[in-house]
């Protein structure tokens, strides 16, 4: 199998460069748009009727209730190893404990004398949590946006996620659920999920935010139903999956593959791509990724993802550099010398996992931070979820009569200046109010003196 040429950046023109930092082109834009907005409509009117329908055709599953029953999340802890409830207990503590970290501080400031203004932060009230399927189970996922609506304290976190022919959900993704004290798990997946989610069913209840990845449809559906009014927010938007190594002469040639590797298993579309100034660094990491590739057991995937990957040689560190933040990864691992000296001048990047012990599955899993990412270059404008991401932020402010005073003028000046007069006789009104009332104690005043 080969796996590419070089790519020597410094021989490429600026065209030639957008090119080889290109992802992989999306599947047919109308056809997705046009087929998800189908789904959309039909679960937006037959509400339940569609999305069991939906499940039977795409999922092979026939189904009488969409809500997965409590009994079944309660038993999953012991239908999984200890082994691996270990491992949900001990990446759920470390991730709760960075999400706990993150928690904002409400802010109350005098910007006058009698000016009071405020800022607060509330949970969302209810949030749908997107599981995907396919070939593998996600409890990791569950937990990145489980712990999240946990300590933000969302009143209704609930979960869709794709059952399987028989019903059935994997119970290390029920157990993750209950460790983030989730209830509420439907049976469904795909487009036909995210529309339910957005506008609610006889089961599925309606939700103010959608979270979590999912395959080009669920991406599509997320993008229309967060552009409708009577629709749902949505987390952020997002392509295949990626990750850019930024190596130098230093790094290990084995460490680098086993990293794009573990992104290009993810899926055919995911993209994998080398960064460094040694030639023999990535010649090294291509005989490797041959060399590890065959022992994987999602060998086939790898290697369609792997048509995907770049390798790209740069004359020195500042070139690579640049050409990593002009990719904008979602995940971008740093195995140079001094790793951390570089993190000044990485600009763009959903996450960066700094030195040789530092593989992109630490993130993924179990260090704490969330694996959530923005990916096909929305690093550059988008961020990792965080805490934040299931809160709302809002303002108060309370003016006294001195701090109206203070401040009134300049408020009429420029609702004058904007041609606003409503504005203006609001404020008017009031100091006119305070002006008599003002005059009158006065006048008391004079009185009982006099």
């Amino acid at each position: 199998m080969s796996i590419g040429d070089v790519i020597k950046w410094k021989e490429l023109d600026e065209a030639q460069r957008a090119k080889a930092l290109s992802r992989p082109a999306l599947k047919d834009e109308k056809l997705l748009k046009d087929t998800v907005s189908a789904i959309i409509q039909r679960v937006k009117t037959e509400k339940d009727a569609a999305v069991l329908s939906y499940t039977k055709e795409f999922d092979s599953a026939t189904l009488s209730d969409l809500r997965l029953p409590l009994e079944q999340i309660a038993q999953a802890q012991t239908l999984i190893s200890p082994a691996v409830k270990s491992a949900i207990d001990l990446a759920y503590n470390n991730i709760r404990t960075f999400h706990e970290a993150q928690y904002p501080s409400d802010i109350s400031i005098e910007t006058q004398p009698g000016v009071l203004c405020e800022q607060r932060h509330t949970a969302l009230a209810s949030v749908g949590l997107y599981i995907p399927g396919g070939s593998a189970p996600l409890p990791s996922t569950v937990l990145m946006l489980g712990v999240c609506a946990q300590v933000a304290g969302c009143a209704l976190p609930i979960i869709c996620t794709p059952p399987s022919p028989t019903g059935n959900v994997a119970p290390e993704i029920l157990y993750a659920a209950s460790k983030c004290g989730i209830e509420h798990v439907y049976l469904c997946g795909g487009a036909q999920a995210i529309a339910a989610m957005a506008f609610g069913t006889e089961t599925i209840p309606k939700v103010d935010k959608i979270f979590g990845p999912g395959n080009s449809f669920v991406t599509e559906a997320k993008q229309q139903v967060s552009q409708r009014a009577d629709g749902a927010a949505i987390d952020m938007p997002a392509g295949p999956s990626e990750v850019l190594v930024l190596g130098d002469a230093n790094a290990n040639p084995a460490f680098v593959a086993s990293d794009l590797l573990s992104q290009a298993e993810h899926g055919p579309d995911s993209q994998a791509v080398l960064v460094s100034d040694s030639e023999a660094l990535i010649k090294a990491t291509q005989q490797q990724v041959l060399h590890q590739l065959a022992l994987l057991s999602r060998k086939q995937i790898a290697q369609q993802s792997i048509a995907n990957s770049r390798f790209i040689l740069c004359e020195n560190m500042e070139q690579a550099i640049e050409a990593t933040n002009a990719y904008a990864a979602e995940h971008l691992i740093v195995q140079t010398d001094n790793a951390r000296d570089l993190l000044p001048r990485l600009q763009h990047a959903g996450s960066i996992f700094l030195g040789a012990y530092s593989p992109e599955s630490a993130g993924d899993y179990a260090s704490g931070t969330n694996h959530v990412l923005p990916t096909y270059g929305y690093a550059r404008n988008y961020s990792s979820l965080g805490l934040l991401d299931f809160m709302r932020r809002f303002t108060v402010q309370e003016l006294s009569a001195e701090g109206l005073q203070t401040i009134g003028q300049a408020i009429m000046d420029l609702a004058d200046a904007e041609g606003l007069d409503a504005h203006k006789q609001a404020v008017a009104l009031r100091l006119t109010e305070l002006k008599q009332d003002g005059s009158v104690q006065q006048a008391m005043k004079d009185a009982s003196n006099g």
